[in-house]
């Protein structure tokens, strides 16, 4: 498993809103939601579209080419085209940095 490494700064994802960046050559999307940070990969299973550009709705992010939605929580897919989760990753802050762990 990987280490914990700055990601992002606080001020970079308001509540609400989230974040598009590279951790380890893997493109993420981080989301800020209430007083929690979740991480996932910024790609789509059901065609590798890319997450990140899609809209938040609840704790589901909305894949903007065919609607399948994830919960940033688990990962976990919950309206198809998409039968199979993305990956979530680890997430800490620590004063103004949001930290990620790679997972797998």
């Amino acid at each position: 498993m990987s280490e914990f490494v700055v990601a992002a700064k606080t001020s970079d994802i308001p509540p609400g809103g989230k974040f598009c960046t590279e951790v380890e050559d893997r493109f993420v999307v981080i989301v800020h939601l209430g007083d929690e940070y979740y991480c996932l990969d910024d790609v789509c299973t059901h065609d590798g579209g890319p997450l990140g550009e899609g809209e938040l709705d609840g704790f589901c992010l909305v894949c903007p080419r065919h609607g399948a939605k994830f919960d940033v929580r688990t990962g976990e897919p919950t309206l198809m085209p998409a039968t199979e989760p993305t990956a979530k990753h680890e997430v800490r802050v620590e004063g103004d940095s949001v930290l990620v762990r790679i997972n797998g």
